[in-house]
């Protein structure tokens, strides 16, 4: 890392003098290009720039600050409250409050202390629908420079290291469904905005039961193409936009991206995708089984493939087979670490929702060749150099960078142990496999019963985790408690309270 300092501290009382460069969180090639974004911000006369942290939700916060300000933060970095991880999805605090230790036993939490933020410039974006705005993600660190354990982007940059010292790189191709619909306009009362407020009221937004529809589509154009050229001006041109099959269901897909880029698009897309969408009324939701009728759920397919290093050719082609045999390897490490791995790809109640018989959702440990009932797919054929492999199990509010580093993880482990595939599926609902979790709760179990993960990610952020989530699963219990849903109804009303509006 750098002892360079990519700008002077200036007079803006942000951070901590040199911190950045006094602990080398910079390499030179970012010290170089925070330059570059210091000119940008000077240049087109910002006035505002927002600094981002990924929460363990896989949620952005921010502080928004003033040019001189925004510049000294390359050298001080800024201090940012460590409070945001002490909340659930409810925004509620989860932990005895000044606990020692954070109540989650590690000792620079205590007190509610804050932490350091510190950009990484090649993630920095002009806003073209907010005014003279820029952006830009963070890692995070205590004041003592050592970096947080809970940050999915550390935790990320670790496994995609873990996986260039086996000689590979990573490749991922995002498929994200989620649905627009149209608030209905309806006030806030203030006694409806405690923890947690009710849903908004809405409205459809585009007639639903015809897929990938046209003239469907095109009723919503004009709001699409807000979203498409927004997206774009921000580095994410999508490849593709459908319309899905509920109404106001949508499928946005990109172009493979490598990397720790992969994740950090996923939270750029969500986040603009969501704010373009409120500035015209309506809302963007990426809860994945939204309890309104007639909607069905949403997933997010993650494709992937691993490079070879060096040469980058993708290491799971094979001319006379759909997958090469490290491709093969890989898909037995997900399988293998399937039942642990879906608290990272679906963390919520409503999650579990969507695994049914039959529903283009998994509902089994199993694999298949093109066959959208499998938990993986394998997209290829002997001599396609594409090959690639997709797993079907995460859901949109997933945070990405949990998600990507658990199949990081596992497909690595599987490569390094030789692990055999099982035979393949024709049918994956009748597969004589193990059934994955129908609940929060089994998931919870299952990582808790697990070593694997405990040992590769470390066992700070997994008790963590799962101490989080006993507490989302308690409220969730104590709802049902004390307002049971009628009969007949699969979404709880604390299920829409919880995730409809935060994802």
């Amino acid at each position: 890392m750098s002892t360079a300092s990519p700008a002077p501290a200036g007079a803006a009382g942000v951070g901590q003098p040199g911190f950045v460069a006094r602990h080398g969180l910079l390499t030179d090639e970012q010290a170089a290009a925070a330059e570059q974004v210091i000119r940008q911000i000077r240049d087109l006369d910002l006035r505002t720039v927002r600094f981002v942290v990924v929460d363990q939700h896989g949620v952005p916060r921010s502080r928004s600050l003033s040019p001189q300000a925004a510049i000294d933060v390359f050298a001080n970095g800024l201090d940012f409250s460590g409070a945001i991880y002490s909340l659930d999805t409810g925004n509620q605090v989860f932990v005895p409050a000044f606990a020692p230790g954070g109540g989650f036993g590690i000792e620079e939490f205590t007190g509610f202390p804050d932490v350091v933020l510190v950009p990484d410039p090649g993630t920095f974006q002009v806003l073209p629908w907010a005014n003279r705005t820029g952006w830009i993600l963070c890692d995070v660190y205590f004041g003592n420079g050592q970096p947080v354990p809970l940050d999915g982007r550390h935790l990320m940059r670790r496994m995609l290291a873990d996986l260039a010292g086996a000689g590979y790189d990573y490749l991922a191709g995002i498929e994200i469904e989620y649905y627009i619909v149209r608030l209905a306009g309806q006030p806030l009362l203030p006694e409806d905005a405690g923890f947690t407020p009710p849903p908004p009221q809405v409205t459809v937004f585009e007639r639903g039961y015809q897929f990938l529809s046209e003239v469907r589509l095109d009723s919503v154009a004009e709001t699409i193409e807000v979203l498409r050229d927004g997206l774009t001006a921000v580095g994410l041109p999508p490849r593709s936009m459908e319309d899905e099959w509920g109404p106001g269901q949508m499928e946005f897909t990109f172009s493979p991206m490598a990397g720790l880029a992969a994740a950090d698009a996923v939270v750029l897309f969500r986040s603009a995708v969501k704010q373009m969408c409120q500035r015209r009324g309506l809302l963007a939701t990426f809860m994945c089984t939204p309890g309104l009728p007639n909607f069905f759920s949403s997933g997010w397919h993650l494709h992937q493939s691993l490079l070879q290093r060096p040469g980058g050719q993708n290491a799971f082609a094979s001319p006379d087979a759909a997958l090469s045999a490290p491709g093969r390897q890989f898909v037995s490490g997900l399988l293998d670490h399937a039942l642990p791995m879906m608290l990272f790809a679906t963390p919520t109640v409503n999650g579990y929702r969507r695994y049914r018989p039959y529903s283009f959702a998994p509902d089994r440990v199993c694999w298949a060749v093109e066959n959208r009932g499998a938990l993986v797919r394998v997209q290829g054929a002997p001599g396609d150099a594409s090959s690639h492999v997709e797993n079907r199990i995460g859901e949109p509010a997933a945070n990405p960078y949990l998600y990507m580093a658990a199949n990081i993880a596992a497909g690595l482990d599987g490569i390094r142990r030789g692990l055999d595939t099982p035979p393949v599926e024709e049918d994956p609902y009748a597969a004589d496999a193990p059934m994955l979790p129908t609940s929060l709760e089994e998931a919870v179990g299952a990582l808790d019963k697990d070593e694997f993960y405990r040992q590769t990610f470390g066992k700070t952020l997994v008790d963590y985790l799962l101490m989080m989530k006993r507490a989302e699963l308690t409220r969730y219990s104590a709802a049902q408690a004390d307002n049971p849903p009628p009969e007949g109804q699969q979404v709880t009303d604390w299920e829409m309270r919880e995730y409809f509006e935060f994802f």
